[in-house]
């Protein structure tokens, strides 16, 4: 496997020395999002609030985007490591990062044409727009940074260059909450400074990730002249990342209809869930880092034929990701009035956003254990179980719980419908996982 992961015989410590880089990476992106929220918040205006906040899909589509060849790639690269295909790992890791830029490219001029549409169907109203439209345009044509970063990050991991990953990503977010103030206050640009702020980290990040890659990576390529794959490479990394992408999308589109549920009680409502949201990332995150964290061992166990390995390490990574759940959702269910009022004392707000964080939270670790179990078929190859998983828990299943639980509970319904999905989906994945994998590894 290398150096660089560190196998040696033993998984727990292989699987620490990717993981804990993933895992500080991700609360590093934690504080990228943050940090806008944190800035803008201080600036007291709930509309201002709530107007960035409506915006939130925007950043989770540039991430579905650069996914399809972040996740496929790195998938695809885990595998040819694991059959020991070391040229073919040059030709993939190019044309992903190339093609993660031209997506980009693309991906922000559609949202430059189409902003205008775009903002009301994200929920802005007369008093939201304005400042939704300082942060949206920005955002918008930062687009190929933002999507090519995602790319760069999990290539690094899938060769176990997880610190530098992690790196990386701390570089831009470090820059990113240095320039907020500056451009929120300083300059006086308020949502669209936050917007400025936050593209600039992402330039910075990629720049430095080009040069790691070109000094540090064994495998990892950006000339041109691999750009070129067979067939059979696009179909596998589009099988991955393709329904990767569908699944943020349709995750930022349950943002959407979620905002729109909430519409009619109010821009305080929509303000408190935003904040909320990111609040409970805090979790989120982290069970993103522990899963994928692994994957590169997965991706290889499971391009190598090693079954004994794949049990060992499943088994730990199950009771991994169950306990640090459990631990984290507590302190945050506890802990969430402080927690929302750390952005906005407006009693109002910390009044709503605390029940909606606790009603997030309660089934994190329902949601965690899916999370892994999903990252397990997209690294065996089976593409189309990971696609219902995840597109599950995010999408089709969310919605329709969404739109039971309205008219069943009203309000609270809305406020809810997340908990009772996680708990649909953690059954569907596990009855999945056990007819399709666990059995054969028997």
């Amino acid at each position: 496997m290398g150096d660089n992961f560190l196998l040696n015989g033993n998984i727990q410590k292989s699987y620490f020395m990717l993981a804990i880089p993933n895992v500080l990476s991700m609360v590093i992106t934690l504080v990228y999002n943050l940090a806008d929220t944190y800035f803008i918040a201080a600036v007291g205006n709930t509309d201002l609030v709530a107007g960035v906040s409506l915006c939130a899909p925007v950043l989770t589509v540039q991430m579905a985007f650069g996914n399809v060849f972040a996740q496929g790639g790195c998938s695809l690269v885990s595998r040819l490591l694991g059959a020991e295909q070391n040229e073919d790992i040059k030709h993939v890791s190019s044309h992903c990062i190339y093609a993660g830029y031209l997506i980009g490219i693309v991906l922000g001029i559609f949202f430059l044409v189409a902003g205008k549409i775009l903002l009301p169907l994200l929920g802005a109203d007369g008093d939201t727009i304005g400042f939704a439209g300082q942060y949206f345009y920005w955002i918008a044509a930062g687009s190929p940074f933002v999507t090519a970063s995602y790319v760069y990050t999990n290539l690094f991991r899938s060769e176990g260059l997880s610190k530098e990953a992690m790196l990386g990503t701390g570089i831009g977010a470090i820059v990113n909450i240095i320039l907020d103030p500056v451009f929120i206050s300083g300059f006086g640009m308020g949502a669209g400074g936050a917007a400025v702020a936050t593209i600039i980290g992402y330039i910075v990040s990629d720049f430095y990730c080009t040069v790691v890659l070109l000094k540090k990576s064994r495998l990892l390529s950006v000339n041109l002249r691999y750009f070129s794959i067979p067939g059979t490479y696009g179909k596998q990394i589009l099988g991955i990342g393709i329904p990767a992408a569908i699944t943020n999308i349709v995750q930022s589109l349950s943002v959407v209809f979620l905002n729109q549920f909430l519409l009619p009680y109010g821009n305080i409502e929509i303000a408190a869930m935003g904040i909320a949201m990111k609040t409970v990332s805090i979790v989120n995150l982290v069970m993103i880092g522990l899963a994928y964290g692994g994957q590169p061992l997965y991706g290889y166990f499971f391009g190598a034929g090693d079954r004994d390995n794949l049990k060992k390490l499943t088994r730990f990574n199950l009771g991994l990701s169950a306990g640090t759940a459990i631990i984290m959702s507590v302190f945050v269910f506890t802990a969430a009035e402080p927690l929302i009022r750390f952005f906005m004392e407006d009693a109002a707000i910390v009044q709503s956003g605390s029940l909606m964080l606790r009603l997030q939270v309660v089934t994190m670790t329902f949601a965690g254990i899916t999370l892994l179990l999903t990252l397990i078929f997209q690294s065996a190859g089976k593409i189309g179980i990971s696609f219902v998983l995840s597109l599950g828990r995010q999408g089709f299943l969310f919605l329709t719980v969404l739109v039971i639980a309205s008219r069943l509970f009203g309000y609270y319904g809305v406020l809810a419908s997340q908990a009772f999905t996680d708990m649909i989906s953690m059954v569907l994945s596990g009855v999945l996982f056990y007819r399709s994998i666990y059995r054969k590894w028997k």
